[in-house]
């Protein structure tokens, strides 16, 4: 994965650099960009994941999520309201175009006071060891460099008791499946992404980063041996997309 950009291999420490430029292209619609990538699931699946985290509706609760690569806000914000306004978000992202999206987004639905922007990344969190109740990532990780980093930094930043929940696109399990939707990604979703943005390349490269991410069980694997316990995964839709969680003990 570290010299990996889809199908191509480049040098060491190149990568972050050709991620930045494609979602700099893609932010303004990034939602899109989604709705081509897995015919509009992405919003089922991103409602299951903030329903199994649950975070609490209390007045009284001091419950801090840290959503990393998050950049439009959109999973902080459907935790926010899950949590009828109480809890409290911190969006980490290294892209700027991103995070702008994202704090238009927040002041126009009146959540800027419950929702921080910040620019970083996920291998150096800027965040203090032990500081929040739960980390999310979604559609994200597969696009780090450095997976394994990450998630020690994930790790390094929840509370003892903390969760961490990560949905990415995975290994389709359904025999049949694979084939037709194989056949959709590198046929019609960059031929969509061009018709719908004039440039395809960066739907290019996000459907050949789908087929280099670990499998399941790989990737949980990887879970575990960044620190993380009672470790598991449930699949959406065929293991189109796949729920990831661990938890800091």
């Amino acid at each position: 994965m570290p010299t990996s950009f889809g199908f191509t291999t480049v040098a060491e420490g190149q990568k972050q650099a050709l991620v930045d430029d494609v979602f700099h292209k893609v932010a303004s619609r990034y939602d899109l960009m989604n709705d081509l990538m897995s015919g509009g699931l992405h919003r089922v699946w991103k409602d299951a994941m903030v329903s199994f985290l649950a975070p609490p509706k209390s007045p009284a609760s001091s419950w801090q999520l840290l959503d990393v690569a998050g950049g439009t806000g959109d999973i902080a914000t459907r935790v926010i309201e899950k949590s009828n306004r109480t809890a409290r978000a911190i969006v980490c992202d290294i892209n700027e175009s991103m995070l702008s999206v994202g704090r238009d987004r927040a002041e126009k639905a009146g959540l800027s006071d419950a929702i921080t922007f910040s620019l970083g990344n996920a291998e150096e969190l800027p965040f203090p060891d032990k500081h929040f109740d739960a980390y999310t990532i979604a559609f994200g990780i597969r696009n780090v460099p450095d997976i394994p980093k990450a998630l020690r930094e994930a790790r390094r930043v929840l509370k003892r008791g903390g969760r961490f929940l990560c949905l990415e696109f995975s290994e389709v399990d359904v025999p049949g499946l694979d084939r037709i939707y194989d056949g959709f990604s590198f046929n019609a979703i960059p031929a969509m992404g061009k018709w719908v943005t004039g440039d395809g390349d960066p739907y290019q490269y996000l459907v050949e980063s789908i087929r280099k991410f670990p499998s399941q069980e790989r990737f949980a694997e990887m879970i575990r041996e960044a620190g993380f316990e009672r470790v598991s995964y449930r699949n959406y839709s065929g293991g189109i997309a796949a729920m990831h969680t661990g938890w800091k003990f």
